[in-house]
């Protein structure tokens, strides 16, 4: 018989919950009390709300919750239901627990359109099957996808990239097809930034403050610029590969945002404007699952959607732990090499492995570490798309994965040892700029803080499970292990961390073995340990981040601005970004009040040249008020010449010594803040350098680098000694100091001296055009006759002088150090500021101060003939 019978489902309960127990493919008994009781709230507060989220923190089991709400809406209203992962392993990875673990029919759908299957698209048609299938399937110009009733949105914290990624322009430098619209866009820029940063723009950069550079094409100039960018992206879009993302923000260019950095070039929105993408904004339902909801409205801004209904956590659970992890922090006691030589030992001891990076080069070189050292075989994020049963196969390997710290998890046996080397911090080059260089950091405190727990929580998925955690990586070290941090954190973490920390402090290699083997048995000696953590648990409350109250508030009308630049009503958006100012006055968010005023005043600009009255004066006014809200930010010297008063010299001064403390921050960064070894290092090398001639000019260079100077050396025939770049001044230095006291300065030297600038702007790019100051290090006090007439553009600093000057620099650098936390920070920044100031540690005061000594003054002249 050909004819098939008619599915008969059973009358559908009343709540997602109860559907559970008609499933008799279940391999499960029933959802846990948490689970049933947030599915109950959402049956009975959300489920006509278009826009809910649910709060189902790692380890509660979300998936289950959403994929049943799903279900139970398929079945009981006969809806469409696509369920949206990041990626096509979590894709593959729902399906089967779906199918396999909950006997809940879903399907998936990956890779091109053209390939779906025809009987899997029959049965999401028809509102038979749940649709499983990724982001990038519905933020797409033309998906498939695009009548769907409900919308499950998981891991909606990491949604981020990909949602927004539809509206992203991003030109890779990486990418061969890329190279000639890079170059196009960096001619474009060339007249309009500095000669170091267009260097970056090119790809000429050498060390971590070049590769860290982040910039944004300030509104006003985008806007005369609008035409000829807007022809060499319509001409380059297509062979670049970027014909979609070139078509989604074409005819919004004017409200989208321009970041340059060393290595992309990033075209988009503020916020993703998913209100105008149909298939996503038309939906009955959108229902965010996310680890965190947080109250500052950073879902709201991820998503685009200004009004989304929240359904609690289920009471108590926010107190609830989930699994045991033992933190290890090797680089508290060892050093670079150590800790790779027991990443490797500690690989051995647990056979299967989990290493996430946020960079793919970070992640490559550990993985050659793997293969070469220990032979073992390595996974990529790509060789477990389909399944991950290939690595639990396997007794002992590897799995490597860069910029993955959602969704694939290890639970129980499948793997006890995870290692997280770096901070998964700023994803984008917005993000980077918000927090680096607008001192926005407050706006992504929640964002970090999920990312961060995502990352360390892959191998501890329930109550019963149980890892090790390898944390390398200065940044996330200083991240978690900082008690300044850990009080955001939850009380059971806070515990873990505080235990890690103990246990890595004055340890050597063979102890952290030790250790690790102890917790791996999980025998009494560890439930010893166990206790003590639970008992300390206790100690530890959970603070709230700062502001997050006024953020939240804000939202809507952040979005609203949003919603009135897209549709070029600039008015209209003034207005919005004015009210977004009147919410938050917190003097944490100082930095976000910068950007509003500036965002403010970039409509109001664009409104003035479309003839709106009073709007030209009312963006000066607003371009002058960011400057107000947080004058520690060196970017808005870029808005001087919009805003209504020019800028003194004394706030230029301010300015670029804002410029030398961004550098000074990601020195500090570098060296990490929770312990002072690598700092101490440093500063040895520096004090113990200049009191020998043979390593006086490695530490002279050292010292700029310390300072926030751009910094550098090379030895080549005439080439000067150390040089120190700001935004206004070279600083090419002429070191003498393995001079005699007592003998005289020759014209050889004295030529040499005055000789610098010319070969600076021969040789270094990023010094043309600034004020040039050749500086003459000593201990001599005289000079040739000959010599004289060479040193009237020379300026002279005694050695002694300059030795105690450079030591006093230090000291005031390590006090600052004292109170550092991370990049970004407005307060400290200020505070700093006025120390440099105060000791000449600044570029203008350092001018200033040389200015004042020139050398062919202050040294007498002697009829000494020196060869």
């Amino acid at each position: 018989m050909a004819f098939k019978k008619p599915a008969h489902e059973e009358a559908v309960p009343e709540t997602p919950d109860l559907l559970f127990l008609q499933l008799p493919r279940r391999k499960i008994p029933n959802v846990l009390p948490h689970q049933q009781e947030i599915m109950r709230a959402y049956a009975a507060e959300a489920l006509n709300r278009p826009d809910v989220a649910l709060q189902l923190p790692t380890g509660s089991g979300k998936t289950l919750v959403g994929l049943l709400i799903g279900e139970w809406r398929r079945r009981k209203f006969g809806e469409r239901v696509v369920y949206l992962c990041p990626t096509v392993q979590l894709v593959n990875q729902t399906v089967e627990q779906s199918e396999e673990k909950y006997g809940i029919n879903a399907i998936g759908f990956t890779g091109s359109v053209k390939n779906y299957d025809v009987q899997k698209k029959t049965s999401y048609r028809n509102s038979e099957k749940i649709a499983v299938t990724t982001y990038s399937s519905l933020f797409n110009t033309n998906p498939y996808f695009s009548d769907a009733d409900i919308i499950i949105v998981d891991d909606a914290h990491a949604a981020e990239n990909y949602i927004a990624g539809m509206w992203s322009m991003k030109v890779d430098f990486k990418e061969a097809d890329h190279k000639p619209l890079q170059a196009a866009l960096a001619g474009i820029f060339r007249p309009h930034i500095s000669r170091i940063n267009y260097s970056r723009l090119i790809g000429n950069w050498k060390d971590s403050t070049d590769a860290n550079w982040v910039d944004k094409v300030p509104t006003p100039l985008l806007h005369e610029i609008h035409d000829q960018l807007f022809e060499i992206l319509d001409e380059h879009a297509e062979p670049s590969g970027l014909k979609y993302q070139w078509s989604a923000v074409r005819d919004h260019l004017s409200s989208c945002h321009i970041y340059l950095s060393s290595r992309d070039i990033l075209i988009r929105p503020l916020i993703p404007p998913t209100w105008d993408h149909l298939p996503f904004a038309s939906a009955k339902q959108r229902l965010f699952m996310s680890a965190t909801l947080g109250d500052g409205g950073d879902l709201e801004r991820l998503t685009g959607r200004d009004k989304i209904q929240r359904v609690a956590i289920p009471k108590g659970w926010e107190q609830q732990g989930v699994g045991r992890r033992f933190f290890m922090f090797p680089g508290m006691s060892l050093d670079a090499k150590e800790t790779d030589v027991l990443r490797l030992g500690l690989m051995q001891e647990a056979g299967r492995s989990l290493v996430l990076t946020p960079s793919q080069p970070a992640c490559d070189a550990i993985s050659e570490q793997v293969r070469v050292r220990l032979r073992y075989p390595v996974f990529s994020a790509a060789d477990i798309e389909a399944s991950k049963q290939p690595f639990i196969a396997a007794p002992r390997a590897v799995a490597a994965m860069a910029s993955r710290y959602d969704g694939i998890d290890f639970p129980k046996d499948e793997c006890r040892f995870l290692c997280v080397d770096g901070l998964p911090k700023a994803t984008n080059s917005q993000e980077k700029f918000l927090m680096a260089r607008m001192g926005a950091n407050v706006l992504f405190n929640e964002r970090i803080q999920t990312r961060v727990i995502q990352a360390i929580g892959r191998c501890t998925r329930s109550l019963e499970d149980y890892s090790a955690v390898f944390i390398t990586g200065q940044e996330l070290e200083d991240y978690v292990a900082d008690p300044k941090r850990r009080r955001y954190f939850h009380p059971e973490l806070q515990a873990e961390l505080w235990f890690g920390v103990d246990q890595s402090t004055e340890r050597s290699a063979e102890d952290f073995l030790e250790n690790f083997r102890t917790f791996i048995e999980n025998s009494d000696d560890w439930e010893q340990v166990n206790k003590l953590i639970v008992s300390e648990r206790a100690k530890f409350k959970r603070e709230p981040f700062p502001a997050m109250a006024e953020l939240g508030d804000a939202v809507g009308s952040e979005i609203a601005y949003q919603k009135s630049m897209w549709s070029g009503d600039f008015e209209a958006a003034m207005a919005a970004a004015e009210t977004v100012l009147a919410k938050i006055g917190n003097p944490e968010l100082r930095g976000y009040r910068a950007l509003w005023h500036y965002l403010a005043g970039s409509a109001a600009w664009l409104a003035s040249k479309e003839g709106a009255p009073g709007t030209a004066d009312k963006a000066r006014l607003h371009f002058s008020g960011a400057k107000k809200a947080a004058n520690a930010i060196p970017w808005l010297i870029s808005l001087a010449r919009y805003q209504a008063v020019a800028l003194t010299s004394e706030e230029s001064e301010e300015a670029e010594l804002s410029v030398q403390l961004e550098r000074v921050e990601e020195v500090l960064e570098k060296f990490g803040v929770l312990h002072d070894r690598a700092f101490a290092r440093r500063e040895k090398e520096i004090l113990s350098g200049l009191e020998k001639p043979e390593t006086f000019e490695n530490a002279h260079k050292l010292l700029g680098e310390l300072l926030g100077f751009g910094a550098g050396k090379v030895e080549v025939d005439a080439s000067p000694d150390p040089w120190w770049l700001s935004p206004s001044t070279c600083f090419v230095f002429e070191d003498h100091a393995n001079a005699d006291p007592s003998s005289v300065l020759g014209a050889n030297k004295a030529r040499q001296a005055a000789s610098h600038p010319k070969w600076m702007e021969a040789n270094v790019e990023p010094s043309k055009g600034l004020d040039m100051l050749p500086v003459l290090v000593t201990p001599v006090k005289a000079a040739t006759k000959g010599a004289i007439p060479h040193l009237g553009t020379v300026w002279l600093w005694p050695l002694d002088e300059f030795v105690a000057w450079a030591k006093n620099a230090v000291s005031v650098v390590r006090e600052q150090r004292r109170n550092f936390v991370e990049s970004g920070d407005l307060v400290w920044r200020a505070n700093a500021a006025k120390a440099f100031a105060e000791n000449t540690m600044d570029a203008a005061g350092l001018s200033k101060m040389l200015k004042q000594r020139p050398a062919d003054q202050l040294l007498s002249e002697s009829d000494e003939v020196v060869e």
